[in-house]
């Protein structure tokens, strides 16, 4: 399986503060990977470093979205092949624009060598939503609507990697189910490669073939996800274990 994304020895400072200390991982083409800690334990400024909105102050981080093999490491800034969505979908929409506009907009300035035209109507088709909302503005939609049309926004860009920084956290539990079957069924569709960013195993369980359990900046437990749950290897991802909320069984 080819590597997308390799992370070697990754640190990385705010100051004399280490919020990533010496994590290495990498994430595989059609797989969906679960960096998992409590709030302040470094996943998210992980994320924010693969897009480049963070340096890494040592280690290596190294992209390979190219058919011949080509190092893609100076360009991540600039690269449509991975693409983001955050925690906060309404706030990350323009609340000015209906979704037409947030799509048509992306689809303007988006991946100039796509051979497909896309259109805001089949993005919206591959996340599950109608053209009903196609003229709505985010203040008028639900939040699991809300999320889903940041995916579709993020799709625009026909990426290979798709980077989800807390998802589904602000959903209610069975709107959480729904983003996260969508998740799984765009690797399946799309052969999406997918980095899950959760605060509870719960999430990751049912959606990512494997996970990272970090705490204060290191990763304390990696393996298959159904390896990690059966036999944790820290007391850390136990104590994770024992307060996992329940996603009904019927929408996962």
């Amino acid at each position: 399986m080819k590597n997308y994304i390799t992370v070697t020895d990754l640190h990385v400072r705010y100051g004399s503060f280490e919020a990533v200390k010496g994590v290495s991982f990498s994430l595989g083409e059609g797989e969906i990977l679960g960096i998992v800690g409590e709030s302040g334990s470094g996943k998210s400024t992980i994320a924010k470093t693969l897009i480049g909105l963070e340096k890494p102050s040592a280690g290596k981080v190294e992209f390979d979205f190219n058919d011949d093999g080509e190092d893609m490491s100076d360009e991540r800034g600039a690269n449509n092949s991975i693409q983001m969505i955050f925690q906060d979908a309404v706030g990350s929409l323009n609340p000015r624009m209906t979704v037409r506009q947030t799509l048509e907009e992306v689809l303007r300035h988006g991946s100039k060598s796509s051979k497909v035209q896309d259109s805001p109507e089949r993005l919206l088709s591959l996340v599950g939503l109608s053209n009903a909302v196609l003229d709505q503005y985010p203040r008028e939609m639900s939040g699991g609507q809300c999320q889903r049309v940041s995916v579709a926004r993020a799709l625009a860009c026909r990426p290979k990697v798709l980077i989800a920084d807390e998802p589904v956290s602000a959903l209610d539990v069975s709107v959480q189910a729904r983003v996260l079957n969508l998740l799984r069924d765009l690797r399946r569709d799309l052969g999406l490669s997918i980095l899950l960013i959760a605060h509870d195993l719960a999430v990751v369980k049912n959606v990512c073939d494997r996970v990272c359990v970090m705490e204060k900046g290191l990763f304390v437990d990696v393996g298959n996800t159904e390896d990690v749950f059966a036999s944790p290897g820290s007391e850390y991802t136990r104590r994770l274990l024992s307060v996992i909320p329940k996603i009904p069984t019927f929408l996962v």
